[in-house]
C-alpha cells in the first residue's frame, strides 16, 4: 500500500517521545501522590504541560515532513487540514455534531500513521485559529488527534480488507476512539477546576482512588452525551459516506503517487524553422 509518508527511525522515536510526555501531561494526576512537588503546583502544571506539548507536537511533525513529507503529500495534507477546519464549526453548539472526526479515520486509513499524525494536528491546529479556541487546551487537542488519526492508520488488513468489513473495522474504530478523545480531553480540563469549585473537581490532596472516583463522575456529568453523539455521528457517517470518501482518497493517493520523486525537466527547444539563404554570384 503507498503511504504519503514512510516513518523512518528518527520519526518513530519521535513519535515515541511525544506520545511519553503526552502520557504523562494527561494522566499526571493519577500517578503524582499528594506529597509530589507537581501536586504542590497542580494550578500550574497543566501550562506547563501544554507549553511542553506545542514544542514537541512541532518537533515531531518537522522530523516526520523531514524523512519524506514531499510537496505533493503536503499539497493533500493542505487540503485535508482544510477540509476538516470547516466541517468542525459545522456541530458548533451542538452536542456531539462534529463531522471531522469520520473524516479524520478515513484519511488515516488510506494515508498511513505518519500522514495521519501530522494530518490530526494540523487540522486541530487550524480549527482552533478558525473557531478562536485558541488556549491552553490547544496542544492537548492537537496531540490527542494526532493520536486519534495515526491509530486509524495502525488498523490491521490496509491492503487486503475492504468492502463491509473495512467498513465495520471503521465504525467500530470511530465509535471507540471518540469515547477515547473525550475522556482523555476531559483529563486535560479537569486539572484547571479549583478543588473547592466542586465535589467532582480534582483535589490534589486526595488520595489516587478518590481522585479516579471524581474523574469518573466529571465525565459523567460533563461530556458523557457529548462523547455519545460524537461516536454515534462517527458510525453513521462512517457507514454512510465511507465507501465513496474511501474510494476519493485511495484515487486521489495511487494519482499522487507519493513514493514517485517529483523532477523537472528542461524543456526542449522548438525547432528552428530552417531558412534558405541566397548568396550573391
Amino acid at each position: 500500500m503507498t503511504r504519503a509518508v514512510r516513518l523512518g527511525p528518527r520519526s518513530v522515536a519521535a513519535l515515541a517521545l511525544v506520545s511519553g510526555v503526552g502520557v504523562a501531561a494527561f494522566g499526571w494526576p493519577f500517578v503524582a501522590p499528594p506529597s509530589s512537588a507537581v501536586a504542590a503546583h497542580a494550578q500550574d502544571a497543566p501550562w506547563l504541560f501544554a507549553g511542553l506539548l506545542v514544542l514537541l507536537v512541532a518537533v515531531v511533525a518537522a522530523t516526520i515532513s523531514e524523512s519524506g513529507l514531499g510537496p505533493k503529500a503536503v499539497a493533500m495534507l493542505g487540503v485535508l487540514a482544510a477540509t476538516g477546519a470547516a466541517l468542525r464549526p459545522i456541530g458548533a453548539g451542538t452536542a456531539g455534531i462534529e463531522p471531522m472526526f469520520f473524516l479524520m479515520v478515513l484519511s488515516g486509513r488510506c494515508l498511513g500513521p505518519g500522514f495521519g499524525f501530522v494530518l490530526g494536528s494540523v487540522t486541530m491546529f487550524a480549527s482552533a485559529l478558525l473557531t478562536g479556541g485558541v488556549g491552553p487546551w490547544m496542544p492537548f487537542q492537537m496531540l490527542a488527534m494526532g493520536w486519534f488519526t495515526m491509530g486509524a492508520g495502525l488498523l490491521p488488513g490496509p491492503d487486503r480488507l475492504r468492502g463491509r468489513a473495512e467498513l465495520a473495522l471503521l465504525a467500530g474504530y470511530g465509535f471507540l476512539a471518540a469515547f477515547a478523545y473525550g475522556t482523555i480531553m476531559n483529563l486535560a480540563g479537569w486539572p484547571f477546576m479549583g478543588a473547592l469549585a466542586s465535589g467532582i473537581a480534582f483535589d490534589p490532596q486526595a488520595p489516587v482512588p478518590a481522585n479516579l472516583a471524581r474523574f469518573v463522575a466529571y465525565c459523567v456529568a460533563t461530556s458523557l452525551g457529548w462523547d455519545l453523539g460524537r461516536a454515534v455521528v462517527t458510525v453513521v457517517l462512517t457507514l454512510t459516506l465511507g465507501p465513496a470518501v474511501l474510494k476519493a482518497l485511495r484515487r486521489a493517493t495511487r494519482r499522487a503517487a507519493f513514493e514517485t520523486p517529483v523532477t523537472f525537466e528542461d524543456a526542449e527547444d522548438p525547432p528552428q524553422a530552417r531558412r534558405s539563404v541566397n548568396h550573391p554570384t
